[in-house]
């Protein structure tokens, strides 16, 4: 069971650097968005997997930090950009190509690509879940209490989109939209009953994530009933990039890393993830309570103070404007807003 926020778990910063194996895993009902096409003549793989691979064995990376790009023949491609961050000009630049999948197991090639255009490190995911309230200052900014367990809702696999990505912004979400920077988790192996010490196992990697939320349908609760999925739930309002760091990227402890938001150039947030209430074992403990944690599965970790809402004047933002979040070890998700 998970201690009050006084009481936190000890991080684990001896582990070995996470390197995830391919295996068959038993059906899971929420697992059908990894199916594809068949193939005539070509034996259908399972579609039901237990692991995101990295094709190599426990404690040795394949990548440092795994991008999925388009290149000048509009051929797409994993890639690892290596031990440069990436910022914003990555177009042009020569990377290390992966073949296979994360799915089916990444391998070393000879090969390298030209980046023409930088995609969303993840094609597809079963969910995104997201931790609210999960910054000491940001509980203060917004005079809230600090419940006993992590504040949790959910974004639909719709809501994913990836770096540099036009945000599409309908109508009746455009009065109070905000933007929340976020340390994003990325789940590499299935798992049930995680324990917090445990939870560099079931790690991926991670990116960078900007929980879109449109305010006006999450505040007040006598309009959202107090829930806060429907207002951060529209499509494109979860981009994630721009890659996966391993833990070698982040110098082996997400606790402890530096970040920023900005609007427009202006910065907004700026933080560490030691502000956290819960950490990232305790968050993956939580979720896997009696409850499959599914390989490819997002974690927003919660956002620092400094959103709009609780600016004054309001620091809403507008049609046109650039949100550009940096995280350190992985790089900058850039994002501009279009209102419908």
């Amino acid at each position: 069971m998970l201690s009050r926020p006084t009481s936190r778990f000890p991080r684990c910063t001896s582990k070995v650097i996470l390197q995830l194996t391919f295996a068959r895993a038993p059906t899971f009902p929420h697992s059908a968005y990894l199916k594809r096409p068949a193939v005539p003549g070509q034996k259908q793989a399972s579609p039901h997997r237990r692991y995101f691979s990295t094709g190599e064995s426990r404690g040795m990376a394949l990548f440092e930090r795994l991008i999925r790009f388009e290149d000048e023949n509009g051929q797409i491609h994993w890639g690892d950009f290596g031990n440069e961050e990436l910022g914003r000009e990555v177009e042009g630049k020569s990377v290390e190509i992966l073949s296979g999948s994360v799915e089916d197991g990444l391998k070393k090639t000879d090969r390298e690509g030209k980046i023409k255009k930088l995609l969303s490190p993840l094609p597809h995911t079963p969910i995104v879940m997201c931790v609210g309230l999960n910054y000491k200052q940001h509980a203060e900014e917004g005079n809230l209490p600090i419940p006993t367990f992590p504040t949790i809702f959910t974004k639909p696999p719709t809501a994913l989109s990836g770096p540099n990505a036009t945000i599409s912004v309908h109508p009746d979400c455009q009065s109070q939209l905000d933007y929340e920077g976020e340390l994003t988790i990325v789940i590499g192996k299935t798992g049930k009953n995680i324990k917090a010490a445990d939870y560099v196992d079931y790690v991926l990697g991670y990116t960078v994530g900007n929980d879109v939320s449109a305010r006006n349908f999450q505040i007040p609760a006598s309009v959202s009933g107090g829930q806060f999925g429907y207002a951060k739930s529209f499509d494109g309002f979860a981009p994630i990039g721009p890659c996966i760091a391993s833990q070698k990227a982040i110098k082996g402890d997400p606790n402890k890393v530096r970040y920023w938001t900005k609007v427009n150039g202006e910065k907004r947030q700026e933080t560490g993830t030691d502000d956290m209430i819960w950490s990232v074992g305790q968050i993956i403990e939580h979720l896997s309570r009696g409850t499959t944690l599914l390989a490819g599965t997002c974690i927003m970790t919660g956002t620092p103070s400094g959103v709009g809402v609780f600016m004054e004047p309001k620091g809403f933002v507008k049609d046109g404007d650039e949100v550009e979040i940096y995280v350190e070890g992985i790089g900058s998700l850039i994002n501009r807003i279009k209102f419908e």
